[in-house]
């Protein structure tokens, strides 16, 4: 079931973050011999971006973000980490920082090369998920994720920070969507889907997120089978009864960017709405087991301050996008095996969905 918010927008030439001018995504993915983990750094233009953050839910593990408080002395940032590896993969932002310091980029402390790199970050839940539980991302994870950045369509699924996530159950990754504003304004957003609650309508079997694709976005999904729907809520009861911290150690994090001159207080804001469209995609959401995260990035590169009408169509966007990006994810997600178990993916549980 699809429907189009409306007939004046339109995602981005790529439907992913990269759609927004001058941003780049590096992804370091690492999997077998107990390894199923991973870090996306998304890299703001040489000059930086104006960034918010707005953290929820009872666990959050995040790195930098006072920082980002619009009363607070520093405006831009070079760079968002995002990473598996709990409060471990914090250490990932190390390696996007040494990399940034290197070539020059950073907030100037006086004399030429003397400068320090801005990184927020956050992080997510799957220690043990490979096999191993002490095998999670560390500086290297940032390096490697840095040095393939680009601005080529993000890939999604289980790359990246998402690499050993999974949502309700089902395994979840990174995805990726935009969109295209009546007057030109691009808004991306990027977001590691590895919750406690789930993406699917119990009754029906359904990703909620497909309800607010743009256009034909989600069209090849439709409705599974009864048979199917209640094989997966007899293997979710099964899975919540065995082990249930296992499953309940979790987090959402993301990325909201967009090309319009925002100020800090207004980046904030959008990632507060950005919030709004996770609570669509994902039930329950903000739990005291989720430290969801959203950061937003403002690059600037549309001329103009940004106005209270545009600033609603702008938060009203974020908040799709984001929801659109989840579905991505759980769509892109493919299932795992590895010593600690078994992730299957929506595909596989729901192939019915996809017949036609």
């Amino acid at each position: 079931m699809t429907s189009a918010p409306s007939a004046e927008l339109r995602p981005g030439t790529t439907n992913t973050l990269v759609d927004v001018r001058g941003i780049r995504v590096g992804q370091a993915t690492r999997i077998g011999d107990g390894w199923l983990t991973g870090t996306t750094v998304v890299l703001a233009p040489e000059g930086g971006a104006v960034a918010g953050v707005d953290v929820r839910g009872g666990g959050p593990g995040t790195r930098e973000t006072d920082l980002l408080d619009p009363r607070n002395l520093v405006e831009r940032v070079h760079a968002i980490c995002l990473s598996g590896g709990s409060a471990f993969g914090l250490a990932a932002a190390d390696g996007v920082m040494q990399r940034l310091y290197a070539d020059g980029i950073g907030f100037p402390m006086g004399g030429p090369g003397e400068v320090v790199p801005i990184v927020p970050g956050a992080v997510v839940y799957d220690l043990g998920r490979g096999g191993e539980f002490g095998k999670r991302p560390d500086a290297s994870f940032g390096n490697d994720a840095y040095v393939v950045a680009s601005a080529e369509a993000v890939q999604q699924g289980c790359v990246g920070a998402g690499t050993g996530a999974r949502s309700g159950g089902l395994k979840g990754g990174v995805g990726s969507a935009s969109v295209v504003l009546a007057d030109g304004t691009t808004v991306a957003a990027l977001v590691v889907v590895n919750a406690v609650g789930s993406c699917v309508d119990p009754l029906t079997g359904e990703l909620y997120a497909a309800r607010f694709g743009i256009g034909d976005e989600f069209a090849a999904v439709a409705r599974p089978s009864a048979a199917e729907l209640w094989a997966a809520r007899e293997r979710a009861d099964a899975e919540s009864r065995e082990t249930p911290l296992r499953h309940t150690l979790a987090t959402t994090i993301g990325v909201i960017a967009t090309d319009a001159r925002l100020t800090k207080a207004q980046c904030a804001k959008v990632a507060g709405i950005g919030h709004d469209g996770l609570a669509r995609a994902i039930r329950p959401v903000h739990t005291l087991f989720d430290g969801d995260t959203l950061f937003t990035l403002a690059t600037g590169e549309r001329e103009g301050a940004v106005g209270p009408f545009e600033l609603h169509r702008l938060l009203d966007a974020a908040g799709d996008v984001v929801t659109r990006a989840v579905g991505h994810a759980m769509l892109a997600a493919t299932s795992v095996r590895t010593p600690a178990g078994e992730i299957r993916c929506y595909r596989e549980v729901f192939p019915s969905a996809f017949a036609g």
